[in-house]
């Protein structure tokens, strides 16, 4: 249960830094309050999680889903830049996580 936790905190991080960019600053009202409440979502979460799992594990995954989700959002919803570099090193995060995962014992 507690993976799961941190996977829907990571989708939730994708969302509130999603949220940020389209808050303009926080000078727009309903996406700063979306920014908000995501990110309040995303924080209870990862700290459920943090119960049962490593500091460093949960939290470099959550930091990881957030930075992959929002790298793919960026890509697929705001017409981001898709070159090779950005999908390796994307990539090379994603091995990070699996590898953080497998290593974790739990």
């Amino acid at each position: 249960m507690s993976w799961f936790l941190l996977f829907i905190a990571g989708l939730l991080e994708v969302a509130w830094a999603a949220g940020l960019k389209s808050s303009d600053g926080f000078t727009r009202l309903w996406p700063s309050v979306f920014t908000l409440v995501t990110a309040a979502g995303s924080f209870v979460l990862l700290a459920i999680a943090m119960r049962q799992l490593p500091l460093g594990t949960a939290y470099a995954v959550w930091t990881g889903i957030g930075a992959v989700g929002a790298f793919i959002f960026g890509i697929v919803m705001m017409g981001e830049a898709l070159t090779v570099a950005r999908v390796a090193s994307a990539a090379l995060i994603v091995i990070g996580l699996v590898g953080l995962k497998l290593s974790s014992g739990h």
